[in-house]
């Protein structure tokens, strides 16, 4: 079967728009120069996933699927989308994800959480002081005992779980931007454009995949040009030619193709456009978002498209690029601005309050706060299901009582009196 005669759903607002960015050729003394605005593909805040998802989630209705799961990191985009994709269509969806649960919701874990998405983490904590190699294997097994176990959960409720690869990235999820290959001609058409340059991020690599396929395939006057976005990725050239060969045999595509081929933008000293690392905020990207707030009032986010945003405008200065037909792709992710660890990370860059020992002070004396009314509920508990309060208490607490420990817990938290010890 050809990617055209791939069923989908629809799930977003398309085409996208193709805009000229005038201010930002006036800054960068480039142009024309263009972006492509997947972020305005309206389901769940828009991004580039929701294409992907409209070949996902066909299949998933057509194997009488009722539950979406996926995976990714606390913010990550994908999850965000695949859960709006479920509520779309009346499924419950799942997100295993990396880490501890944290104990303030923020950015995309917000919007997850009101949408009712069932998180569950990892956690790594098990696994400190491992090897690089050995976490990498321990913690596979973690997700794949996770994963069956949740599984297994909704089974016994009668429900039937559909999963997503971490971004949406298999043979399937390629065809969503294969197809968008023939909508970007049109509007290229459109504008005079006789050939582009289309920068994308590279990621888990399905969209940029996708585009490259889809612009061999359909013949387009299109270069396309990843930006990794992670400086610790396992991905190489190999392994995403590897990818592209798999969907062109699976869709009878004919498409062939070398690393020789691939343009992508690695971490290196002379490329650093992946930044600190995966989701870590740094000054360089945040200082590319800002230009394009300041010269076009479009926003970027810290994770993906600031940095894809960091090497187009470098790559262009660098004339590695040609300015004539430039285009950005912009992904969404903007809930990714609101996470904590960048809402505080832009605080010194626009001159708001800094995370001072006060704040830190206050957070902590929140959380032994609640810490105390949880104690304190516990403790009322106990007394309510004991006659004799004081003697039971003392007798359920045993040796802790006596050398001090739940007395000075109890002062700690002002639930007893230094004259009441005795």
């Amino acid at each position: 079967m050809k990617p055209e005669e791939v069923k989908k759903i629809s799930l977003g607002h398309y085409p996208t728009p193709l805009e000229r960015m005038e201010r930002l050729e006036k800054r960068l003394q480039k142009g024309p120069l263009y972006i492509k605005r997947e972020d305005l593909s309206e389901m769940g805040l828009g991004g580039n996933k929701v294409r992907k998802l409209e070949y996902l989630v066909q299949e998933a209705k057509e194997q009488g699927c009722s539950v979406l799961l996926t995976y990714g990191g606390p913010q990550t985009n994908h999850g965000r989308l695949t859960v709006a994709a479920a509520v779309r269509m009346g499924m419950k969806a799942v997100l295993i994800l990396d880490g501890d649960r944290p104990k303030r919701m923020s950015g995309n874990l917000i919007l997850d959480g009101l949408m009712g998405a069932d998180l569950r983490f990892v956690g790594d904590a098990d696994l400190e002081g491992l090897s690089i190699e050995e976490y990498r294997v321990r913690y596979a097994q973690k997700v794949e005992a996770m994963t069956r176990a949740v599984i297994q959960e909704y089974e016994d409720r009668g429900e039937k779980v559909y999963v997503i690869p971490v971004g949406g990235s298999n043979e399937r999820g390629a065809l969503g931007y294969i197809q968008m290959i023939p909508e970007l001609m049109e509007q290229m058409k459109n504008k005079g454009l006789d050939q582009a340059t289309l920068v994308c991020g590279a990621g888990s690599m399905g969209t940029f995949a996708g585009l490259w396929l889809g612009a061999a395939y359909y013949h387009a006057p299109i270069r396309v040009v990843g930006i990794s976005i992670n400086p610790q990725t396992d991905f190489t050239a190999e392994a995403v030619c590897e990818y592209i060969q798999s969907v062109s045999r699976t869709y009878e595509m004919g498409v062939t193709c070398s690393p020789g081929d691939l343009s992508i933008y690695f971490y290196t000293k002379k490329t650093p456009y992946a930044g600190a690392g995966y989701n870590v905020p740094d000054a360089d990207t945040l200082s590319y978002i800002q230009m394009m707030a300041e010269t076009e009032a479009i926003f970027l986010d810290p994770c993906y498209t600031g940095k894809v945003f960091h090497g187009y405008a470098d790559l262009l200065r660098r004339g590695e690029i040609p300015a004539e037909g430039a285009i950005l792709l912009h992904t969404g992710g903007i809930p990714g601005l609101w996470a904590d660890e960048h809402v505080s990370a832009m605080q010194e860059m626009l001159g708001g309050c800094q995370d001072t020992a006060m704040d830190r002070l206050h957070r902590m004396l929140s959380d032994m706060k609640k810490e105390q009314q949880e104690l304190t509920a516990q403790l009322e508990d106990m007394r309510a299901k004991q006659q004799d309060r004081t003697y039971r208490f003392k007798e359920k607490m045993g040796q802790k009582l006596m050398n001090g420990q739940v007395y000075a817990k109890l002062r700690a938290y002002g639930l007893m009196d230094e004259d009441r010890e005795s």
